[in-house]
């Protein structure tokens, strides 16, 4: 079966680059070059992965990755010109998977498009996670807070939580190591199989995010707590 990437850019040579070195690597990848036929898009196609340029002339990349998340978690990359930490907060609070900042090497944008794309077909098969260390246990229980390695299901009081793949393996791996502080370089390193470089943002944001998805209050959460200067737990 072909793996479908969707690529929305209204720079059409970096759209070009960018299909060119995806389709050698063997993807079927589909260029778009306005916000409005890539939302018309993604509800007619069926992809495996995103990569979206946040400035576009009609509708911006943030809103075509929220549309995304609405209803699909296949994971999306951030193209943008922009270089503030914001850019990053608000793109990765939204769903996001990646942030790459053009001017980018292309080779580098296949290597993160690979990466992600091995991630979110090995949740899909349910295929064991080597990176956040699922072991023998299938499923944690307490509190309301339901989740399954098996089914990749996560419900809190009964109703089903509809969580990303980068999503589901933070909220289980702080669940797996339940009543510890989980540094965030700690979690960085064991959700995305990279070394944290100082400054990251992206564990702050995606917790966030999950934060939002649980209704859960900022500034005195009942499950994913913060821990100022060390990290992140759950109690």
């Amino acid at each position: 079966m072909s793996t479908n990437i969707l690529v929305v850019d209204d720079e059409k040579e970096i759209a070009d680059l960018v299909k060119l070195y995806l389709s050698n690597e063997g993807y079927t990848v589909t260029v778009i070059h306005s916000g409005k036929e890539a939302l018309e898009s993604i509800t007619v196609n069926q992809y495996d992965l995103a990569i979206l340029d946040i400035m576009l002339p009609d509708v911006n990349g943030f809103s075509i990755c929220q549309k995304i998340r609405e209803n699909y978690n296949y994971p999306v990359i951030m193209l943008t010109a922009k270089v503030e930490d914001m850019d990053k907060i608000n793109g990765l609070t939204l769903g996001a998977d990646d942030y790459i900042t053009k001017p980018f090497n292309p080779l580098e944008m296949v290597a993160r498009a690979k990466a992600q794309l091995r991630r979110y077909k090995r949740y899909n098969v349910n295929d064991s996670m080597d990176e956040v260390h699922l072991d023998h246990i299938k499923e944690y229980d307490f509190a309301g807070l339901t989740i399954n390695s098996d089914t990749r299901k996560c419900t809190l009081y009964g109703k089903q939580i509809s969580l990303t793949p980068i999503e589901f393996s933070i909220l289980w791996y702080l669940c797996e190591n339940r009543g510890k502080v989980v540094s965030s370089e700690d979690l960085f390193e064991a959700v995305w199989g990279e070394k944290y470089i100082d400054n990251n943002n992206t564990v702050m944001a995606h917790i966030r995010r999950l934060r939002e998805k649980m209704n859960e209050p900022s500034r005195n959460p009942k499950f994913i707590k913060t821990v100022w200067g060390v990290g992140y737990t759950i109690e």
